[in-house]
């Protein structure tokens, strides 16, 4: 609106006796001056406005002063003290109008809509960017993720909003987001992960991590399933698989206990269901491995040495991490989807 308003003094100052001659009718021309005997338009010569000079700087068009008051300003300003008008809004509709310019497209309000819902959850994830060069890169490489190609389904929110509970102050905090979608291809929530400032970790906060909107039988995907998936439980444990499985379609469920509800495509011919090392982890993988083969696929279970895949890569590295995947992968799935993703590490930009 500055700059709406800038533009539209100087085309003001263009018209200097024409809005002079307009507002200040009372007034008269005396050589490069309109003079007149206050913003009340009195007859007087206390008031006086330049007519001609340059756009900008000293003596330029459009400025006026009161002798007797000390006011100045622009023929915004003018207009302003002449109308009476209170608001830059007002101030700026009165010059248009004397200038005979359409109004402005204002942007239509924004809908509100309900907290934790689908439409919510859109919104978040769109108002975030990629995670190139941001702190959720910066955390993702600190747990032994470097393979960060290709990931539409993630992006970074500089200032997330962060409650503990209802009752409690919001805060804000960098946040890496993931987008849920279903089988369409439709956003139905997004899960949130609050990062430390600097990106090293997690915030310190109670419950980094949270999810909203519709979230059962949805999850995080990764690549586009065509007959093979790789399905897990945390967005972490999924974006370690992917490091050495780069081609291999994959989802996160976020939870053990969204992980046996997932909805699978039609035509799967065979699932990997990457299980977490704990009795609920197990269990979850299992009942989702019994619904594939209820489906016409094989199912294949892949189990980590530690308590999830990312600590797996983080405790033994790329090398043994994929070597350790090998030997649970169906033989015909080893030559299309195994490759070590590890390239340099480029410069991080802290956002």
């Amino acid at each position: 609106m500055r700059e709406d308003a800038a533009a539209l003094a100087r085309r003001l100052a263009r018209n200097a006796e024409a809005v002079c001659r307009h507002y200040l009718s009372n007034g008269r021309r005396e050589g490069h001056w309109w003079t007149v005997g206050d913003v009340a338009n009195t007859p007087g010569r206390s008031l006086f406005v330049r007519l001609h000079g340059p756009e900008a700087g000293r003596g330029a068009a459009g400025k006026w002063t009161d002798a007797a008051t000390g006011e100045h300003g622009d023929l915004l300003d003018l207009i302003a003290r002449v109308r009476g008008l209170d608001s830059l809004r007002d101030v700026l509709d009165e010059a248009r109008r004397f200038l005979s310019l359409p109004a402005p497209q204002r942007p239509e309000p924004r809908a509100l809509v309900a907290a934790g819902s689908p439409d919510a959850a859109r919104r978040l994830f769109h108002a975030g960017q990629p995670i190139k060069g941001t702190l959720a890169e910066t955390y993702l490489r600190a747990r032994g993720i470097t393979y960060l190609d290709n990931l539409p389904a993630l992006r970074f929110h500089p200032r997330c909003y962060y409650r503990a509970d209802e009752n409690a102050p919001v805060e804000t905090w960098p946040a890496m987001l993931a987008a849920v979608t279903d089988l369409d291809g439709t956003i139905t929530g997004v899960h949130r992960t609050w990062l430390a400032r600097d990106g090293s970790g997690k915030a310190p906060i109670a419950t980094p991590r949270r999810a909203m909107g519709r979230l059962l039988g949805n999850g995080v995907r990764l690549g586009v399933v065509q007959d093979v998936v790789a399905v897990g439980e945390g967005i972490e444990t999924i974006l370690a698989l992917r490091c050495t499985l780069p081609r291999m379609p994959m989802v996160a469920a976020l939870s053990a206990s969204h992980l046996p509800a997932l909805v699978l495509p039609l035509g799967l011919r065979r699932l990997y269901a990457a299980r977490d090392r704990d009795h609920a982890g197990a269990r979850a993988a299992e009942t989702l491995a019994e619904r594939a083969r209820r489906g016409g696929a094989e199912s294949i279970a892949l189990s980590p040495r530690s308590d999830d895949f990312n600590g797996d890569l983080r405790q033994v590295g790329q090398a043994e991490f994929a070597a350790l995947l090998r030997a649970q992968l169906s033989p015909e799935d080893v030559g299309r989807f195994l490759g070590v993703m590890a390239a340099p590490r480029p410069p991080v930009q802290r956002v």
